[in-house]
């Protein structure tokens, strides 16, 4: 059995994080990079770490979704069909040792109190920012309540409330509304915890599954993706971070964004990477516009550059970036006048212009665009890969992918000439493939290099 490490503030804890589909292999380089962390392990949709940490460090982990302190990961529950047996061996196997829950609560009494003093801090600074004022007396009262709620906690029982997902062979059985009211009683019944569903102190977190049982405390209400930063939110700000991560950035770099949206990626690029120069591009002025408010919060208008221009027609020299990273639009709330499957070859065409050699092409694309991007840089390819003079069924099925438009256009006869005869990108190298989920949708990012000029 997985189980937290319980001691004192010099001592590791234990930790998970959840994290999006096709993340999980960034967040295990992230906890190794920036936390030393040890005992790094993963499970589709969770990253298990001990580290000795400041818990500050650890909430600023861009690429996890939310941080729990590990009660213990085991081999999957065996529940009988039988309700009352099912009851008891939940309360064998979940609930276990009480002291091990016990020493839980005391390093999330004392954890969770470091975090609330930080956000009341980052808080109070904001306010200081926006209304120029000092705010000293609200300070220290702040500080008061966060060592307030380290004492009560360690002090008095806490009220819970059980959050659990299953699947598999529990999930035929019971209902996860059944799973938590057998949980919750374990827990009531076995160290006196009082339930409370609409404002608990903490949540307990249970994930039941036919390959293992893991339990956890959540640490904070509010998700690590939630950026501090950012006021209009586009891509999701860990799939955002994630491009950023790949694309090996160097300080005095310039990067460019040419459909850059409200500048997640941009923001995301340059929490990571401060003495770059980054650019942003995009046509719609709505978007600029956000964007431009994104940056001033963040207080990068003075880094961040931003223009309105097309992606077909990047207004900057050949070869004078370092870097292009972008999520190239694709499903119903975006509007274009042709459909991207046609202009794509066009936009990584312009791409790989203003790229100097050696540079970075990082892109964000719909399963059916990977496949189309795939046929158009082949992994390997040289000047001798052949090209094809035939349009199969699957790129017909490519071109068929649009945008919602205002007004119909006709570009069939467009993509059909473009179908016939693809050129390859024999400058651009390929990197890699990561499939990542974005909510009802998956995507993959893609990485290039330029190995040639023209």
């Amino acid at each position: 059995m997985d189980s937290a490490v319980i001691g004192d503030s010099l001592e590791c804890v234990r930790y998970f994080c959840t994290t999006g589909s096709g993340l999980e292999p960034f967040l295990v380089e992230e906890v190794k990079r920036k936390l030393s962390a040890t005992d790094v392990e993963l499970i589709p949709g969770r990253v298990f770490f001990t580290t000795d940490a400041a818990v500050e460090s650890i909430s600023q982990l861009k690429s996890a979704e939310r941080l729990f302190i590990l009660l213990h990961r085991s081999p999957p529950i065996q529940a009988p069909v039988n309700q009352a047996k099912a009851a008891s061996v939940v309360q064998q196997s979940i609930v276990g040792d009480t002291e091990v829950w016990e020493g839980a609560l005391c390093t999330w009494s004392r954890l969770k109190a470091k975090l609330t003093g930080m956000k009341m801090t980052r808080k109070r600074k904001r306010e200081e920012e926006e209304h120029t004022e000092a705010q000293g007396g609200h300070s220290r009262d702040t500080q008061s309540d966060a060592s307030g709620l380290q004492t009560d906690a360690e002090q008095q029982k806490p009220t819970f409330r059980v959050s659990c997902r299953s699947s598999g062979a529990v999930a035929r059985r019971f209902s996860p509304q059944d799973m938590s009211r057998f949980i919750g009683n374990a827990i009531t019944k076995q160290l006196n915890w009082r339930a409370d569903l609409k404002n608990p102190d903490l949540e307990v977190n249970v994930n039941l599954s036919d390959d293992h049982c893991v339990v956890g405390i959540l640490l904070s209400s509010e998700p690590l993706a939630k950026r501090s930063y950012i006021k209009h939110t586009g891509l999701r700000s860990t799939v955002a971070w994630a491009m950023a991560s790949v694309s090996n950035m160097k300080e005095g770099a310039v990067i460019i964004d040419p459909m850059c949206g409200v500048g997640t990626i941009l923001l995301e690029a340059a929490q990571e990477c401060p003495n770059a120069c980054f650019f942003g591009l995009d046509s719609d002025v709505g978007q600029l516009q956000k964007a431009t408010e994104n940056m001033e919060f963040a207080h990068l208008q003075g880094r961040v550059q931003l223009l309105q221009a097309s992606a077909m027609g990047i207004p900057l020299p050949s070869g004078s970036v370092d870097m292009v990273v972008c999520d190239v639009p694709f499903g119903r709330k975006f509007s274009c006048g042709s459909s991207m499957a046609a202009a794509l070859p066009e936009i990584v065409k312009e791409m790989e212009r203003v790229l100097c050699v050696g540079g970075s092409l990082v892109l964000l694309v719909s399963l059916q665009l990977s496949t189309l991007l795939k046929k158009r840089i082949p992994k390997d390819a040289s000047p001798h890969t052949p090209i094809s003079t035939s349009c199969p069924a699957s790129d017909a099925l490519l071109s068929s992918e649009t945008h919602t438009c205002a007004t119909p256009t006709h570009h069939g006869d467009a993509q059909l000439s473009d179908c016939l005869a693809p050129q390859p990108f024999f400058s651009l190298h390929t990197n890699s493939f990561h499939k990542v989920g974005l909510g009802n949708t998956d995507a993959i990012i893609h990485t290039y290099t330029k190995t040639r000029g023209h």
